[in-house]
């Protein structure tokens, strides 16, 4: 029987140490956030950011913008926030209306203020195994959940299914770093439940409701579930069946409960810590 990873206890955590250290600053961290256009589901995690960050003392700064923003409307918001001494961290909402494409603006952030650490410098960097000014939210989140209960990575086998370049890519980075052994699987992949069944970690980024099942993992597993979904029956489901999964896992992420918390206490924590680079603090 698996162990949970409570996520939201150890976000939570987190966060009250940035409030505490936050609270003996004279000038206080500023988070830009900038959305573009109506998304519904866009201006939910936008309200929650923002309204996390005034909770920890943060200064504020929402750009929205409507949905008819020409591209060179939202490079000059870009320019002006980089140009701002006063703004730590900048964030575009993803993703972008129809006819916005996300590669022309990601590298036009500052890398230094670049909190989602998805600019090609950051990434980059990451990729080569230095150390980049911020890191991916999630996949930073996902070590920090493992860090916390002190499972080794070394010499694991550490399978990661999803490819994408805020999740996949930068997890399997990440792993490499702490000496795992990793296979990056994707939609492409022949033979999923038998590399499944070898894995000591599996980390799962697909978005395909309750795909992976009890038999395709290995007894005692750790399982790491990134991805969420609203069933038929409206309720929130992970990338893992997991009834069938929790009996042989040895420990597993919950949804919701588990990576989500960690991605938004992970942002801000990247945002402290541009902060701290800026002022020279380390």
């Amino acid at each position: 029987m698996a162990e949970i990873i409570n996520g939201k206890e150890i976000a939570e955590n987190i966060l009250n140490n940035i409030k505490k250290e936050v609270e003996n600053f004279d000038i206080k961290p500023a988070l830009a956030v900038i959305i573009v256009g109506c998304n519904p589901a866009s201006k939910v995690y936008v309200k929650n950011k923002i309204k996390k960050s005034e909770f920890l003392g943060f200064n504020s700064i929402l750009k929205e913008l409507p949905e008819n923003t020409s591209k060179e409307e939202l490079l000059t918001v870009i320019k002006k926030l980089n140009d701002d001494e006063n703004v730590n961290g900048i964030l575009l909402q993803l993703p972008l209306p129809k006819g916005l494409d996300e590669k022309d603006f990601l590298d036009e952030i500052s890398p230094i203020k670049d909190v989602d650490g998805f600019t090609t410098y950051n990434s980059g960097k990451l990729f080569k195994g230095e150390k980049p000014y911020a890191v991916a939210c999630t996949p930073k989140g996902i070590i920090k959940l493992l860090e916390a209960k002190n499972i080794n990575l070394e010499g694991k086998l550490a399978v990661v299914v999803g490819r994408s370049n805020i999740v996949g890519k930068p997890i399997s980075a990440l792993l490499l770093q702490k000496n795992a052994t990793v296979i990056q699987a994707h939609s492409k992949t022949k033979n999923l439940s038998e590399i499944l069944n070898m894995a000591d970690i599996i980390v799962s980024a697909t978005g395909k409701e309750e795909f992976i099942k009890g038999e395709m993992i290995k007894k005692g597993a750790v399982i790491i579930d990134v991805g969420i979904t609203r069933n038929k029956n409206g309720k929130l489901t992970g990338d893992v069946d997991f009834e069938s999964v929790f009996n042989k896992a040895s420990y597993i992420t919950p949804v919701p409960g588990g990576v989500g918390p960690m991605t938004i206490s992970c942002l801000m924590e990247n945002t402290l810590e541009l902060y701290k680079l800026q002022k020279g603090m380390e």
